[in-house]
């Protein structure tokens, strides 16, 4: 079966990622950033730029269920441990309606977890309820195969480092497990709008910390193709799988390819 994309470095995925993962070889990946659907899709409203909008996403976006959610979760997991390398590492990002389903499985399956993140949004949507907290963050799970699996980790970058715009990181200081990252700058959209795009500079903080150059990046729900983007403007591989073709020929490709090119000059 042949990549819908393939491209110095970079190769993506059109379908399910569960059985795309069948075609990429064992312990293949040295890290792994997954932001699956968090099930949103219920009918409701938000607000977005001032403006009360759906919540629908699409059929990809849709609970079918606890149970059924529970077994994607555990079913996409399992796939994922297979493609990892030993001494490799999984993110995992989710909103409460998902994560601590991502977390059971996990812990299931035998994985170590190593940390746990909040990320929180200084300029996050306000609450038109106004019945409960404000949702101004997203949990991530960093997890490595086994307890006695040898995970990479820059911790002299991540202390050190240069990290503008996170008010919560001190300069010289260890990087705590707060992280202030806003919304996805407005060139991150150049090329449309993803309805959970990550900003790049939460996947340039995650893959400089947890792999090396040239290693392999790969992230089974790559939506608008930002971990990408983030992987190979730092000289890792890529590959990345979505059941979306729009995304991938509107925003996935187009990034890609945007970032090549400039490395091509």
């Amino acid at each position: 079966m042949a990549p819908y994309y393939e491209n110095n470095g970079a190769t993506l995925w059109l379908g399910d990622s569960v059985k795309l993962l069948r075609h990429i070889a064992d312990s293949s990946a040295d890290l792994i950033f997954a932001d699956p659907p968090y099930n949103l899709s219920n009918d409701g409203t938000t607000c977005h730029a001032g403006r009360r909008v759906s919540v629908n996403k699409g059929a990809w976006d849709a609970s079918r269920g606890i149970d059924a959610d529970f077994a994607f979760h555990a079913a996409w997991i399992a796939a994922c441990r297979r493609v990892l390398k030993p001494n490799g590492s999984l993110w995992v990002s989710g909103t409460y309606h998902s994560i601590y389903a991502c977390g059971f499985a996990l812990q299931q399956q035998g994985w170590h977890l190593i940390n746990d993140i909040c990320w929180f949004k200084p300029n996050a949507a306000p609450n038109l309820a106004c019945r409960m907290f404000t949702a101004s963050h997203e949990t991530l799970l960093w997890a490595r195969k086994d307890k006695k699996a040898k995970h990479y980790f820059n911790y002299d970058l991540v202390k050190n480092g240069d990290w503008p715009g996170d008010a919560l990181k001190k300069p010289g200081k260890q990087m705590r497990s707060v992280w202030a990252i806003g919304a996805p700058q407005k060139e991150e959209k150049k090329f449309g709008k993803h309805p959970t795009q990550k900003p790049e500079a939460l996947l340039e903080r995650i893959i400089l910390a947890c792999s090396r150059e040239r290693d392999v990046v790969l992230d089974p729900f790559c939506g608008s193709g930002a971990t990408g983007v983030a992987a190979l403007r730092h000289n890792r591989k890529f590959i990345g799988i979505d059941t979306e073709r729009e995304y991938l020929d509107v925003m996935a490709i187009p990034r890609i390819e945007a970032i090549l090119n400039n490395k091509t000059k």
